[in-house]
């Protein structure tokens, strides 16, 4: 079975919502469950520092978050679940990172751009009240989703650029240091539910509009009487069209319930009735849950328990790829080398695969052995990931599989590449022997 690795971060900045918890906590739950899934969700609590100084609300964020995500079900002993700052692998990537990554990209950031944009406006510095956090946030997400060797991550389109950055980091660091990163996929989630807040328009802290996740039963009932509607009355038909009440309705009802609910818009259902029936199917979903995560609050030492077990388990992935990283980039014991010429990268006594771009757009790879000399080249794909599945064949069939015809290199019925000038497909053959040991 293909395993899949999927990455979520969650930003320590906040109360979670009922727009969390549809467009996000719910789906991510149970897509956990999915065989073929190893699912990762970490506290971004790094992230949290770059826009809220308030020690006591990351810490409280923290701990309302990682109550929410286990009350809704996420399972510790099933996923990946930890507070970012428990990694120091992380920070330490970021470092590595932020020596590949290139400058005019960061610069190209929406979110360093639009804080430039603002000041301009006003007649400002370019860079008044801009961090070097805000500057930098692309390379240590790109830390986040690389370490783990993430294939997906799932990301509104907004984010995008973020996950195209690790791919440009990712990509820049194999090609000088060997093949170590996964270069990951954004998944874009078409159809998560985007929820109206009070106000109508979408439920976010910044409009202040939010209905919170867990907010006890009356203020619950409260703020859905707040929400705002038109002024038909009893009687007059009223649209579901662009309706907050419907549209809250419809993210926690069945389709036979949001049926109904529209037949009542229909036949002119009063607002007070209305917004009595949504809480009641809020009320119905949210309430066991709520229990829960009351208990959970009232535990904060369990809950650091679980995020302790949760970094520990990271950090059997992160410690040992750190080890290499280190060594790949020079970072090493002098005695493994004591009396000799320091050596480069590539010559690491065994044979790599390297991925790059060229100039034309297209993804490549080579075989190197291990004197970093270079065996079998291959390429032109369209994209890092097709090219990524072909170098996956080559580790785990190549070394029986690989065969020449018309000067050419297949491997079954798919094109490889070439040979590198003056080398034998033998010579080939018994490098990728290495990788199926390694597998084996």
């Amino acid at each position: 079975m293909t395993v899949t690795r999927v990455l979520t971060g969650i930003t320590t900045s906040g109360t979670p919502h009922l727009g969390n918890y549809a467009g996000a906590i719910r789906p991510a739950v149970a897509a956990s469950r999915q065989p073929g899934a190893e699912s990762f969700f970490f506290l971004a609590d790094y992230h949290a520092l770059i826009k809220v100084q308030d020690p006591a609300r990351v810490q409280r964020s923290t701990l309302e978050i990682a109550a929410s995500w286990l009350a809704c079900g996420l399972d510790p002993d099933q996923v990946w679940f930890y507070r970012q700052s428990d990694i120091p692998e992380i920070p330490e990537l970021t470092w590595l990172l932020t020596c590949v990554a290139g400058k005019g990209i960061l610069n190209r950031a929406h979110a360093y751009k639009a804080a430039v944009d603002k000041n301009n406006e006003a007649g400002e510095d370019p860079d008044a009240g801009i961090s070097a956090g805000l500057f930098m946030y692309p390379v240590l997400m790109a830390a986040d989703i690389l370490m783990f060797k993430a294939h997906s991550v799932p990301v509104g389109r907004d984010q995008v650029q973020h996950i195209e950055m690790a791919r440009d980091f990712g990509a820049r660091f194999n090609h000088l240091y060997g093949e170590h990163f996964v270069l990951p996929e954004a998944a874009i989630e078409e159809n998560v539910a985007t929820l109206p807040g009070l106000d109508g328009r979408k439920m976010s802290k910044s409009y202040d509009n939010t209905i919170p996740l867990f907010a006890p039963r009356e203020m619950l009932r409260k703020l859905v009487f707040s929400i705002v509607t038109d002024s038909r009355a009893p009687g007059e038909p009223k649209d579901t069209e662009g309706s907050a009440l419907f549209q809250l309705h419809q993210a926690f009802a069945t389709p036979a319930q949001s049926e109904q609910f529209a037949r009542d818009f229909a036949e002119g259902i009063a607002w007070g009735e209305a917004k009595q029936a949504l809480f009641e199917r809020l009320d119905q979903e949210l309430s066991p849950l709520r229990e829960k995560y009351e208990a959970l609050m009232a535990r904060p030492d369990h809950i650091e328990d679980v995020l302790r077990a949760g970094a520990a388990k990271a950090r059997a992935i992160a410690g040992p790829l750190m080890t290499d990283l280190r060594r790949a980039v020079g970072l090493r014991d002098l005695r493994e080398q004591a009396g000799t010429k320091a050596a480069s990268p590539a010559r690491a006594g065994r044979p790599q695969f390297k991925q790059y771009r060229e100039k034309d757009g297209r993804f490549h790879f080579k075989l190197v052995d291990g004197a970093g000399d270079e065996l079998l080249t291959g390429g032109g794909f369209e994209s890092p990931r097709e090219a990524g599945v072909l170098v996956a064949r080559l580790k785990l069939e190549g070394a029986a599989g690989l065969h020449q015809k018309d000067e050419a290199l297949w491997l079954g019925e798919t094109r490889v590449g070439m040979l590198a000038p003056g080398v034998a497909l033998s010579e080939a053959t018994a490098a990728l022997s290495a990788f199926a040991q390694e597998d084996a």
